[in-house]
């Protein structure tokens, strides 16, 4: 794909009316109060660079790369610019044109294309965690004497983490439980298989436990988010090609994931693979079939569990899944049918500043958001805090224990598993 196709057209940017009403919405400006932090800025901003009045200096490429892709300015402009869309389109035409850090090529093509790799990096991580390691650190005080951002990233993960991904521990295909009556592909996300393989590993029993025989194919590649989100196109559409491949040999009902990035991302294969005259049909034959399982859930009919889990429970609106899906209704549905109260945060569809990697990039930003986010989930007085995409999960996990909240993060398919687990039980006693 060459440099120059990958620029905005002029309706994409012209039109712009600067009427501030994305302002409102903007995350990044509402904690920094700074015009260039809004989607109005970054809008003037491509538009002069576009037109040749402004360079590609380091502050213009910091600009473009702040925006937290929530895509609640492309939700509210009243004349269809799409702000959060131009940012990621110049992502990808800087990547082509202008020279970039050493370690981008090692991260996007060498570490986020080999799954084994990224199942292998966790092991650090897991042994700092089950050697104690972690639990001396904070007795002896030590992480207190980090610089705030290290402390964050050492309490990043949650804990336990998982010994085992999960990929490595089940069969590629999982039969019903009882009459099968569909029969879906599950896409299991990197984070899912190895830092939430728990939750996931509930998602394929909530699924069985529904009638559906899954296909799980071991050879699943990222969807290729991070690498959109950083201009790495090309990557992705060849990451894009591995993953229709291994879905579209098999009779699917629909391709299930449990991962609203991962969702939003897979459904846009036949958008960024029209033009392929190879591709574009097969990848819009997959994308048509993807589905979030909350999605999936409500619309063939869940089993609601005869007895519901006695949790106070609230829920965060993922921007992939809310304004990336629009599935939004569909977690609250299996949340009341799963747990005994449900309450509305206030603002839960404002994004909780994660956007993937804006902790280790924009750290200010990224926990300033978080912080509001938290006095949003304290005030609710919730005891499990639900939510459908990893990057959300680690964030706010985050935020619960720097808050000392007596709070759970969980998935809202984990709770419909264990209310269904809570169900047979109490029909064993």
């Amino acid at each position: 794909m060459n440099a120059k196709s990958l620029l905005p057209t002029e309706e994409q940017y012209l039109f712009c009316i600067r009427c501030g009403q994305c302002v409102t919405e903007c995350p990044t400006f509402r904690v920094t109060l700074k015009e260039t932090q809004s989607p109005r800025a970054r809008v003037m901003l491509i538009r002069k660079f576009l037109e040749g009045e402004l360079p590609p200096s380091p502050n213009f490429v910091d600009q473009i790369y702040s925006c937290l892709d929530c895509m609640a300015c492309n939700a509210i402009c009243p004349v269809g610019i799409k702000p959060a869309d131009l940012a990621l389109q110049m992502r990808a035409y800087l990547n082509k044109t202008q020279p970039q850090p050493w370690i981008k090529p090692l991260v996007f093509r060498g570490y986020f294309t080999r799954p084994w790799l990224i199942e292998l990096s966790m092991l650090p991580f897991i042994l700092y965690q089950r050697l104690g390691l972690q639990r001396l650190l904070h007795s002896l005080g030590i992480d207190r004497l980090l610089p705030a951002q290290l402390r964050d990233l050492e309490k990043l993960l949650p804990n336990p983490l998982p010994l085992r991904p999960l990929r490595s521990s089940l069969p590629e295909r999982i039969p019903a439980k009882g009459e099968r009556k569909l029969r879906v592909g599950f896409f299991l996300g990197c984070f899912q298989n190895t830092v939430f393989a728990r939750g996931s590993a509930a998602s394929i029993r909530v699924l069985a436990e529904n009638g559906c025989e899954l296909f799980m194919p071991k050879d699943v590649q990222c969807c290729g988010m991070p690498h959109l989100g950083y201009g790495e196109l090309d990557t992705f559409l060849e990451l894009a090609r591995h993953n229709i491949a291994l879905f579209e040999g098999e009779e699917l009902d629909a391709i299930i994931t449990d991962c609203a990035t991962c969702g939003s991302t897979l459904k846009e294969y036949g958008k960024y693979l029209k033009d392929d005259p190879d591709w574009g049909e097969r990848a819009e034959k997959f994308s048509h079939k993807v589905r979030d399982i909350n999605e999936f859930l409500v619309e063939v009919g869940f089993r609601k569990p005869a007895r519901k889990l006695p949790l106070k429970v609230t829920y965060h609106d993922p921007c992939h899944l809310r304004r990336g899906q629009g599935v939004w209704k569909q977690p609250r549905q299996i949340l009341e049918a799963a747990v005994e109260e449900f309450v509305e945060m206030e603002g839960a569809d404002t994004c909780c500043g994660s956007a993937g990697t804006q902790i280790l990039t924009h750290y200010k930003t990224s926990a300033a958001i978080l912080e509001g986010k938290m006095e949003k989930v304290g005030a609710s007085g919730a005891e499990v805090l639900a939510t459908g995409c990893p990057g959300c999960q680690l964030q706010l996990g985050l935020g619960v224990r720097k808050k000392g909240l007596k709070v759970q993060v969980l998935h809202p398919v984990e709770l419909l598993d264990l209310a269904y687990a809570f169900e047979n039980e109490r029909e064993a006693k």
